[in-house]
């Protein structure tokens, strides 16, 4: 049975290795990600996942195919992968002191073309952050990329107070879900 990771994200090949899961190849969806006017954060990354897989799973019948997608919420505000450090800046300033959720999607087309789709919402809480800390978060340079600026396997961890939900779904693909659907698709697991 070949299982396709319809991403180009080390986090989640290195988050499939933890539950034994090694991708027979790893093809990028290339997808608009932009969020459709009005468009929630749940339902958005939810509609990434699925878009990524389907696009994915052209000229691949037979194949699992398995995407993810990650969004960052404060309220109904959809925070951007970071590009820039102002953007890094404006996103972590927005999160200082806040609780905001982290809604990590995942969708698994088996090799009948069923789509099946999980979603896991993480509520993380960060500290008040004072300039120097953030100065010093930006300085590492993990921001980049990354949804909401910041990448809580890093640096950013130790400004986590709270956290409630999945750790490996804040990292980018919740593990317990994915678990799920790959062994709902006969996918063969230890």
């Amino acid at each position: 049975m070949r299982l396709v990771l319809a991403s180009a994200s080390p986090r989640r090949l290195d988050l499939l290795k933890r539950i034994g899961v090694t991708p027979d190849a790893i093809i990028p969806a290339d997808i608009d990600e932009s969020p459709v006017k009005g468009e929630l954060p749940a339902p958005h990354a939810a509609r990434l996942a699925a878009e990524k897989a389907a696009a994915v799973r052209e000229g691949k019948p037979g194949a699992l195919i398995l995407a993810a997608d990650t969004v960052v919420a404060v309220g109904r505000r959809i925070l951007p992968k970071t590009e820039t450090e102002a953007e890094a800046r404006h996103a972590l300033s927005l999160l200082s002191g806040r609780r905001h959720r982290v809604h990590s999607a995942v969708t698994l087309i088996d090799a009948a073309g069923v789509a099946r789709h999980r979603l896991s919402t993480s509520i993380v809480t960060f500290k008040r952050l004072s300039d120097a800390e953030l100065n010093a978060y930006l300085a590492t340079g993990e921001w980049r990329g990354k949804a909401g600026g910041y990448a809580i396997q890093g640096h950013a961890e130790a400004l986590v107070r709270a956290m409630s939900g999945s750790h490996s779904g804040v990292v980018g693909l919740p593990l317990y879900e994915t678990r799920a659907l790959l062994r709902a698709a006969g996918y063969p697991l230890g």
